[in-house]
């Protein structure tokens, strides 16, 4: 698959640094460029007052100060990943993708965050595919004559 065209954010997660390492590589939406891109280049972009990188308890802390800041208390970097989790299955993104971006290691990990994302519309859209089959003579909504217990209607093979 062709790597898609503008910047990337890559980092190895630290919690699994030391087991696999996964590569987390990520385009860059073009909205967080925009401010990127015009923070100093002499330094990490999340980098500390002493233009130091950050520890994972440090950025974890700095990223609660950060959502406070915009008046989003509740919010932590676990919840903004859970988020970014649930909204990339939403706008139809695989399991596989979603792990891609989030650098969870396994499917049951995505799983968690993402089954009751989809649950909704995915009932709807089976519910669709019942109902519009080619063979009518087999829906929903003609099962009462179908399958009604009387003694007008026996069932076949009886």
């Amino acid at each position: 698959m062709a790597r898609a065209e503008g910047p990337h954010l890559q980092y190895r997660r630290q919690k699994t640094q030391k087991s696999s390492g996964i590569l987390v590589s990520i385009l860059i939406h073009p909205d967080l460029w925009a401010v990127i891109g015009e923070l100093p280049k002499d330094r990490p972009f999340l980098a500390t007052a002493y233009g130091k990188g950050r520890s994972a308890a440090g950025l974890g802390n700095k990223m609660h100060e950060w959502c406070d800041l915009a008046r989003l208390p509740e919010c932590s970097a676990h919840g903004l990943r859970k988020v970014c989790a649930r909204r990339l299955a939403e706008a139809g993104a695989t399991a596989h993708e979603i792990m891609s971006i989030t650098g969870h290691k396994t499917l049951a990990e995505v799983q968690r965050y993402t089954e009751a994302a989809l649950r909704e519309g995915l009932a709807d859209s089976a519910m669709e595919k019942l109902l519009s089959r080619p063979n009518r003579e087999q829906t929903v909504v003609n099962l009462r004559a179908k399958f009604a217990i009387n003694s007008n209607n026996h069932m076949k093979g009886k």
